[in-house]
C-alpha cells in the first residue's frame, strides 16, 4: 500500500458523539413526535456527527464521475461497444446527459475525470485528466491492471476529491462511466461478499439472457484464473477491477478522511465502496447509500455493507444520477432539522412524560 493510501486511511476519524447528541437532542425537541419522520432524522444526526456540526448545513456540493475503459468487454459482455465511454464523457462534458440534469437541478457541480479512456479526449475546461492507462486488460485473459496501477488510481480519486474539496466542498456523490464496468463490479462484489458469481451478475446495459448466462461464465474463469485473495481489496481490484472503481475508492477515502459525506450511487459505487470499507472498515459511517439500483449484485453489496438506500426507482444507468436524487433527501432531512420550530418556539405542548404512545405515533 502506497504512503498516500495508508496515511489517508490513518486519518479517518469516528463520528463526533457531541454533534449527534445535540442533534438528537435538536430533533427530540421539534414538534412532531419523536422518530415520526424516520430516516430523515437519521440522516440529520448522522450527518452532524460526519460534520462535527449540530446543525449542519451541505450547500456546496459536487458529483465526481470517473470514466475509463475495461478490457473485458472484448468478451461480448455489454450490450454496447467500448466507444460509447469517450462519447458520454464528450455529452457529460456538454451538459447534455441525465447526470447534467439532475445535477443542475440539485444544485451540484459535475466534475468528469478521464482515469482510463481508452482513446485520446479532447481538451475541455470541464474535463480533469489523470489517465492512468488506457483502459484495463481483458481481465479474462489476465490481470485488469498492476497492483501499482490500481493504487496509483485510488490515489487519483484522492487527489481529485482534494482538489474538489479546495475549492469548498460539503457532499459529494459518486459517479462512473465506463462500458464494461458491472462485469468488473459483479467481479467485485462476488469475491468480497463471498456470493455465487451467478447472483451478483445482472444484464448491465440491457443485454438478453444468453448473453447475461456468458458474462457469468466469463467472471467465473477470470476470477479462476486470476485467483484474486478475496482478504486483500487492492489485489482484488488490480486482477478483476476497473479504473474507474479505484478512482471512486480513492473519492470515498478521501472524502472520509475529510469528514465530507459521501452519497454513493448504485452498483459500481457499491463495488468501489466494498473495496473502501474492506481497507478502511472506519469509512462506512461516513457514507449514505443514495439508492438501490435492479442490479442484482448491488443488492448484495448493500447488504454486505448493511446499507439501506434512501431510494429504490429501479435505476441502473450508473453516472451519479441515483446519488444526486437523494441529495434532495438530505437537503430535506437537513432542513427540517435546522427551520422546523421546536415546542418552545411555537409555544407548543411537548408530549407529557406519562403518555403510553411510541416514539413514531402520531398525535
Amino acid at each position: 500500500m502506497t504512503r498516500l493510501i495508508s496515511e489517508t486511511i490513518t486519518a479517518i476519524g469516528v463520528l463526533d458523539e457531541r454533534a449527534m447528541n445535540e442533534a438528537r437532542e435538536r430533533q427530540r425537541q421539534l414538534t412532531k413526535p419523536p422518530g415520526s419522520l424516520g430516516r430523515l432524522e437519521e440522516l440529520a444526526v448522522q450527518i452532524a456527527g460526519i460534520t462535527g456540526a449540530a446543525q449542519p448545513s451541505v450547500s456546496r456540493r459536487a458529483v465526481i464521475v470517473m470514466a475509463a475503459d475495461h478490457g473485458v468487454t472484448e468478451e461480448g459482455v455489454s450490450a454496447y461497444p467500448a466507444e460509447v465511454t469517450g462519447q458520454m464523457v464528450a455529452n457529460f462534458l456538454g451538459g447534455g446527459a441525465a447526470i447534467n440534469v439532475l445535477a443542475r437541478a440539485a444544485g451540484a457541480r459535475v466534475v468528469v475525470v478521464d482515469i482510463g479512456v481508452r482513446g485520446d479526449l479532447a481538451p475541455h475546461a470541464g474535463l480533469v485528466s489523470k489517465k492512468v492507462r488506457r483502459g484495463t486488460a481483458n481481465f479474462r485473459r489476465g490481470a485488469a491492471m498492476t497492483r501499482a496501477e490500481a493504487e496509483r488510481a485510488i490515489e487519483v480519486g484522492m487527489d481529485v476529491l482534494g482538489e474538489e474539496s479546495a475549492r469548498g466542498l460539503d457532499l459529494v456523490a459518486t459517479g462512473d462511466m465506463g462500458i464494461g464496468n458491472t462485469t468488473a463490479a459483479s467481479a467485485i462484489t462476488a469475491c468480497l461478499t463471498g456470493a455465487d458469481v451467478a447472483d451478483v451478475t445482472g444484464r448491465g446495459t440491457g443485454i438478453d439472457e444468453a448473453a447475461r448466462l456468458h458474462k457469468v461464465d466469463v467472471i467465473q474463469r477470470a476470477i479462476e484464473a486470476n485467483r484474486p485473495d478475496r482478504t486483500d481489496a487492492i489485489d482484488v481490484l488490480a486482477k478483476v477491477g476497473g479504473l474507474e472503481i479505484a478512482g471512486l475508492t480513492g473519492v470515498i477515502l478521501g472524502a472520509a478522511a475529510r469528514r465530507i459525506p459521501v452519497v454513493l450511487d448504485g452498483f459500481i459505487a457499491g463495488a468501489a465502496a466494498l473495496v473502501a470499507v474492506q481497507l478502511a472498515p472506519a469509512a462506512r459511517p461516513f457514507l449514505i447509500a443514495g439508492h438501490r439500483s435492479v442490479e442484482p449484485g448491488h443488492r448484495a453489496a448493500l447488504e454486505s455493507l448493511g446499507f439501506r438506500a434512501l431510494l429504490d426507482l429501479d435505476l441502473r444507468l450508473g453516472e451519479g444520477t441515483g446519488a444526486v436524487l437523494a441529495m434532495h433527501l438530505v437537503d430535506d432531512a437537513l432542513r427540517i432539522h435546522r427551520e422546523m420550530a421546536t415546542f418552545a418556539d411555537a409555544r407548543v405542548s411537548d408530549r407529557a412524560d406519562t403518555s403510553d404512545a411510541g416514539p413514531g405515533d402520531a398525535a
